[in-house]
Formats: structure tokens, C-alpha cells, sequence
């Protein structure tokens, strides 16, 4: 599974508000950047989150009506958020991944820590058989 970590340091809503929140989430996972500028990755995200809620999961079609938009729309944009590691689809449905906002961004720490640990053993093979030394 190739997985896409972006960390993007946000200045935090001042206030507490939800829906800023859950943007301002988004944003920093570099989700709503680039080529998505009617921020429609946010508006899927926030959706998902809600109808999890609610009602524990989500399907593409539920989504898609509740956002007025087509299904493949839908679903490009939830390959995005589930590469990010923040949702999961299992079959048609879709979950936040440990259930929990807070439990996804703690299992998102553990992939970077993961990725960064791979990359320090290679980076370090590098160094040596380029003679580079670390101060």
C-alpha cells in the first residue's frame, strides 16, 4: 500500500468551531491544495466524518447525494483522503481508520515514524558508502 504523508504547519483556529476544525485538519494533511480548489477533498472529508458519526459508516452513494455530486467525483477524491490514511474502505463502505479522529492521526504518527525509521537505515548506508560523516 503506498501511503502519501504531507504535515503541513497550520496556524490552529483561534476558536473552537467544528466545521474550522475539521478543515483546518484537512489542510494540514495537505488535502485541500493544488488542483482542488473548490476545496471539494474538504467537503467529502467533513462529510465522512459526520455520517461516521452518525451512523458508524459511509457509502460513496450516501456522500455523493448528501454533496450533490457524481459518484466518480466522489470517488476520486476519497482515494485521496484514504492514501492519507485518515479513512479506510472496507467492501462499499467507508470508515475512519480506528474509529476515531484522534486514534487515525496517532496511527498516521506511527506510519511517519515508520517511513522516517526506513528512511534513516538506508540514509545511513548512503553516508557510509559515500564517506560522508555525520557531525
Amino acid at each position: 500500500m503506498t501511503q502519501q504523508i504531507i504535515l503541513r504547519n497550520l496556524q490552529k483556529p483561534r476558536e473552537i468551531n467544528l466545521e474550522e476544525d475539521i478543515e483546518w485538519l484537512g489542510n494540514s494533511f495537505g488535502l485541500s491544495c493544488g488542483r482542488d480548489t473548490g476545496r471539494v477533498t474538504s467537503q467529502i472529508l467533513k462529510s465522512v466524518l459526520h455520517k461516521v458519526a452518525c451512523d458508524g459508516s459511509t457509502s460513496t452513494e450516501k456522500i455523493s447525494n448528501d454533496l450533490d455530486m457524481g459518484v466518480q467525483r466522489v470517488n476520486y477524491h476519497l482515494r485521496t483522503l484514504i492514501d492519507s490514511g485518515i479513512i479506510y474502505r472496507e467492501k462499499r463502505m467507508i470508515f475512519v481508520r480506528q474509529g476515531s479522529v484522534k486514534a487515525a492521526v496517532e496511527e498516521i504518527r506511527k506510519d511517519a515514524n515508520r517511513i522516517l525509521d526506513s528512511l534513516s537505515v538506508i540514509a545511513e548506508g548512503i553516508d557510509k558508502g559515500l564517506g560522508l560523516k555525520n557531525r
